[in-house]
């Protein structure tokens, strides 16, 4: 069950040419920004997911260039993220998060032709979703975390794997820091200001931490953004709503997906793109944007929107791409 209705938000959430509506879930309101007619069923739906240290707000060039194509586009903020509200069941997982996808997909009337695209915690959860028998969405795009099962090793490439390993358990030391109680809550602007400047060089992030903040304005939110990472290791708390999902998130994917990759990305090793082409189904494409980090939906809006829009409009292929970089 759901409910929508038009949520007028603070000024941190006004932005020209952008709605915002809210739409109560059966365990979460979600406040989502809107392009396009939200209302007008002719269009098809495209669910944009952020991730973190994120908002919402990092669709603001893809959000308007899937209107201009015709999308009613929906960027929610993700549960514990303001304004949309902390979950009642205090879960941050991983399923969970998958289920809310879902959720707006039945709440704005999406049908077959609805498009889902994910970037980091979205990535994931847009990942888990391909791998599902309740995917509804005709194409599904992740930026910066593959499927997990593409990442694992196999006898033919474990020496490359291997060599990616060190550096990539490096990267992923905020990972363990986020599971230490109280202590990533109290340095949490620091924190957040430290993984932009190190996951995307050189990139200005003055006005997405200032997002940030507004959406993470105490420290219950902040707690909750923190929350998903010290979730996904406690996979017994998870609420019985969400067990039909449990496995999906872990799964490989069963529908074409395009995979883009920042060169740059200070979070996620690069070379992790080169090695999972091969094993995404039949139809999927995997690309390395140059001149980007881990968010490169921000710092190369023009490439990443023409290759979505590219993948949203043409055929798929028969077998799934190389991977190319641009």
């Amino acid at each position: 069950m759901s409910r929508q209705c038009w949520a007028a938000g603070d000024a941190t959430t006004r932005v020209a040419g952008v709605d915002q509506r809210a739409t109560a879930l059966d365990r979460v309101t979600l406040a989502s920004l809107v392009w396009g007619d939200a209302d007008d069923r002719e269009r098809p739906l495209a669910v944009l997911v952020h991730g973190f240290p994120d908002t919402a707000h990092t669709w603001r060039h893809l959000g308007p260039a899937l209107a201009a194509e015709g999308y009613r586009v929906v960027a929610p903020f993700t549960r514990g993220y303001a304004p949309s509200s902390l979950p009642a069941d205090g879960s941050f997982h991983v399923p969970a998060l998958m289920d809310d996808v879902l959720g707006l997909h039945g709440a704005f009337g999406g049908d077959e032709r609805a498009v889902l695209v994910g970037h980091d915690w979205g990535a994931i959860t847009a990942n888990g979703i391909a791998a599902s028998d309740a995917n509804p969405f005709a194409a599904i795009v992740s930026m910066a975390v593959p499927p997990f099962a593409a990442m694992n090793p196999r006898r033919d490439d474990l020496w490359q794997w291997a060599r990616i390993l060190p550096r990539q358990a490096a990267m992923s030391w905020y990972t363990l820091f986020n599971q230490v109680p109280a202590v990533p809550e109290r340095t949490f602007d620091r924190l957040v200001a430290h993984l932009w400047r190190r996951w995307s060089p050189g990139y200005d992030a003055m006005a997405d931490l200032a997002y940030l903040a507004a959406a993470l304005p105490d420290a219950a939110h902040r707690s909750a953004a923190i929350g998903y990472y010290r979730a996904q290791p406690r996979i017994r708390s998870l609420p019985a709503h969400y067990a039909p999902l449990a496995r999906d998130w872990v799964a490989e994917p069963k529908v074409p997906l395009l995979y883009l990759q920042g060169a740059d990305d200070g979070c996620l090793d690069a070379r992790w793109a080169g090695r999972i082409g091969d094993r995404l189904p039949a139809g999927s494409r995997v690309a390395v944007i140059e001149a980007a980090g881990h968010f490169l939906q921000l710092e190369r809006p023009d490439v990443v929107n023409a290759r979505i829009l590219e993948f949203l409009r043409e055929p798929r292929p028969a077998v799934a791409d190389v991977v190319t970089h641009e």
